[in-house]
């Protein structure tokens, strides 16, 4: 096994590529909700790059058997993914997508908690708690300013919330359990194929009504969510914690939620607040001080 360096320029310009395009699924979350319902949409994103998923690792001599003691963890570790993604997806009905992606990235600094409570070594340090109270603070500027948007946009701003705490449980189930000793092919299998079975049945059982309309924009956009974010970035980015030292690649972490804001009010029209452009800088500082390589670089896990 090849030792893990620094990133150099190609990992850097290929990291920002991946912030990039995690940032503009919300976007494309958006466009396909107008014509397919939400969490019919998550699970059709989860199937689709399940389908692909399974054909890479068929053709790559791959194993995905649960036969090594993952299997209860992993199915967990799923469901917990799928219900993130009901948050996800529900929220973005109420909310933009720029407020959603900025709740949703207080993830890494939740993380830190958790690993902190239940992972022997992960004890916070200042900077972590640093972190995390800008994160906090960041959360309560947020809320003040959900008023300036729409009046219920405080419920998909709690949804965002609830998926970060999803985010950060799954996170810690796979640090803190078998999943953390097997391949990140398959746990990503794992979240995959339990998502798509607990969201495809859940949509009618609901009563949501499933796809609407088809237009171009929307099978283009459901495309982007299962072929390039679910299944494509998330193989990169798997590849290159294999090659590069996490610690380094987790600081990118940051650019998301700017390029997040960003995309939502180039392509979607959405208006910012005062208060929220502070909840903006303050979760993305917190997202730098928890994620600054320390002298034992941190395991990092999906980047959603």
């Amino acid at each position: 096994m090849q030792a893990r360096t620094p990133p150099g320029f190609t990992a850097f310009a290929v990291m920002v590529l991946l912030c990039a395009t995690w940032a503009f699924q919300q976007v494309t979350i958006k466009v396909a909700g107008e014509g397919i319902s939400p969490i019919l949409q998550a699970g059709l994103r989860s199937a689709i790059a399940l389908g692909l998923l399974t054909a890479w690792a068929y053709w790559r001599r791959l194993p995905l058997r649960g036969d090594d003691g993952s299997l209860r963890p992993g199915l967990l570790a799923g469901l917990l993914f799928g219900i993130e993604f009901v948050f996800i997806y529900v929220g973005l009905s109420y909310t933009t997508a720029s407020r959603m992606i900025v709740f949703l990235y207080t993830a890494p600094c939740l993380t830190v908690l958790g690993l902190h409570c239940c992972v022997a070594g992960e004890q916070l340090s200042w900077r972590h708690l640093a972190g995390v109270a800008l994160a906090f603070a960041g959360i309560v500027f947020g809320f003040a300013g959900a008023s300036g948007v729409r009046p219920d946009a405080w419920i998909g701003d709690g949804l965002g919330l609830l998926a970060a705490l999803g985010w950060a449980a799954t996170t810690v189930l796979i640090r803190a359990s078998r999943l953390a000793t097997i391949s990140a092919t398959k746990v990503l299998f794992y979240q995959l194929a339990a998502s798509a079975a607990l969201l495809l049945p859940l949509s009618p059982l609901l009563g949501e009504s499933g796809v609407t309309t088809l237009s171009m924009p929307i099978v283009l956009a459901l495309a982007y969510q299962g072929v390039i974010v679910a299944f494509a970035s998330y193989l990169t980015w798997f590849w290159l914690l294999t090659r590069h030292l996490a610690g380094r690649l987790m600081v990118f972490s940051f650019l998301t939620p700017l390029f997040g804001v960003a995309f939502g009010v180039l392509f979607l029209g959405e208006k910012l607040t005062p208060s929220f452009i502070v909840a903006a800088v303050c979760v993305t500082l917190g997202i730098v001080l928890v994620n600054l390589p320390a002298s034992r670089p941190a395991a990092a896990d999906s980047p959603e």
